[in-house]
Parts: C-alpha cells; structure tokens; sequence
C-alpha cells in the first residue's frame, strides 16, 4: 500500500512537472513571439515633446469616463503637449475638477451626426470606446466597438483630425472565429479606409488595471496573470501604465502613415516613457 502510494505521487509529481515546463515553455514563446524592434528614436524625447508643443495641437479623447481613457486623460494633461483637450463621452468624465484649456462633450452615440460640431477642430484623436458583451449583450457589444467607435472616427476625419489612435486588443483580426477579435479587427480595418494622415492602432494584451467597473472573468485573469507578468511581463498581460504612457510618447514620435503596435512594442515604449520621466 506505501508504495502504491510513493508511485502515485511520484506521477503526481512527474505530470505537474510536465506541466509547469509546458505552460513555461507556451509563456516563453508568447513573449518573444512578437517583433523586438526597438521603439523609434529620432531624437531626446524631451526634445520631441517641446517641439510638438510648439505646434500648439489639441485632442479629442473618446471613452474618458472608462479606466484607460481616464488615465490617458490624465497622462495627456501631465505632459502638457496639447494646447486644448476635449472629452467626448456619453457621460461627463468628471464633474467636480475644473482644469484649464480642458473642455467636456457629452453626446448621443445613436444620434451622433448631430454632435458633430463636437469633433471639429482636433488634430489629434484618441479612442478608447468598449464595452462587453457580457454587460451589453451580443448587438449592444457590436454597436459600441464597431459602430460607435466606427461612426466617430468618420465625424474625425470630417472635423479635420489627421492623427486617429485608436485602443484595440491583441489578436484583433476580422477574420476571426471569436467575436470579440471579430469585431477588434474590422473596425481596425474600416478606419484604416478613411484614410487618416496617421492611423496607430494599439493592440495591448489583457490590462493590469483595478477596474471600477465589476468584471469578474477579468478579475480572476489578473489574478491569475500577477504572478506571471513578474516573469513573462508581456506573454499575456500588460500594465495599463505602459498602454497610455505609450499612446502619448509614440503622437510626439514620427510614425508611418499606418502603424499597429502589438503588445510587446507597446510595452517598450511605456518603458522609455518611465525612463524619460526619471
């Protein structure tokens, strides 16, 4: 009986072992398997950074009430390189703060050609729309990351933006089986043909962020992904911190006429982002 029970939990131990070296070996793969080229570097970031001031631009940001448009808002204002930002949500972004030069739009996304004074005069964009399916149902999920997202970009390139960034999500492919990557891609896809002077499109992993938005599936994945990002920081998860820091250094970067940056190149540029702020 002892020794069926020494072999038993030897194979226990054999098959975790397995495991763990499996999952290690996946997890290895998913953070090399993504293009390594270092972020672009044309000159001191600060330097970059005074001299797009200088422009004297200003912004939109779509979805500032929700976790990474408010934070981006916030990353936005501390580096000061837009001489006006505007909110444009269905919901004020704040009510209490009052901040210079910052100026909140609230619209109806169902009827949205009727604020479309709201989009005149940015330069700049940024979208942060989405919901889940989950919270808003199949066609209520499709209506907010397609259309709505969609709908506004066109109002965008209308009101004379010539710079669209737009928060996607690592996989996004129109072809895609799953609905969520589905419908990722395809707006990805249908901006692109609006052709924009400069379209970025970024496609972080799942966001380290505390949400106050109650998603338990999201929940349990951070939870799951803590331990694992310390090791595999860009394998399956990303900062919030990295993603916004990175949106505004890589506006004040040359770009390419279309760029999408995956998680990995997203991550680097957060990086240079900290150490510039150092």
């Amino acid at each position: 009986m002892v020794l069926r029970e020494c072999n038993c939990t030897r194979i226990v131990v054999v098959i975790v072992s397995v495991l763990v070296v499996f999952f290690a070996v996946i997890l290895n793969h998913l953070e090399n398997s993504e293009p390594t080229t270092s972020p672009r570097m044309t000159a001191d970031i600060k330097t970059l950074q005074e001299n797009y001031r200088q422009k004297n631009k200003t912004c939109f940001i779509l979805g500032a009430s929700g976790e990474t448009g408010k934070l981006l808002f916030k990353e936005i204002l501390n580096s000061q390189i837009f001489s006006k930002i505007t909110l444009i949500g269905r919901r004020l972004a704040f009510e209490n703060e009052a901040y210079e030069n910052v100026f909140q739009e609230v619209v109806d996304f169902e009827k949205l050609d009727d604020y479309a004074a709201a989009f005149q005069g940015h330069d700049v964009g940024y979208c942060c729309l989405g919901t889940t399916k989950a919270k808003s149902g199949e066609q209520g999920f499709i209506r907010v990351d397609h259309d709505y997202v969609l709908n506004s970009a066109k109002l965008a390139k209308a009101g004379g933006c010539s710079h669209f960034n737009l928060e996607s999500s690592k996989g996004a492919d129109k072809t895609s089986s799953f609905l969520y990557l589905k419908v990722k891609g395809q707006v990805e896809a249908d901006i692109e043909e609006l052709d924009f002077d400069r379209y970025t499109v970024f496609r972080p992993a799942v966001l380290m962020v505390d949400r106050q938005e109650s998603r338990p599936a999201e929940w349990l994945a951070r939870k799951f992904l803590s331990p694992v990002s310390s090791i595999f920081p860009t394998a399956l998860s990303i900062p919030i911190s990295s993603l916004i820091k990175a949106m505004v250094i890589n506006t004040v970067m040359e770009g390419d006429k279309v760029e999408i940056l995956e998680n990995k190149p997203i991550y680097n540029l957060g990086k240079l982002a900290e150490k510039t702020e150092k």
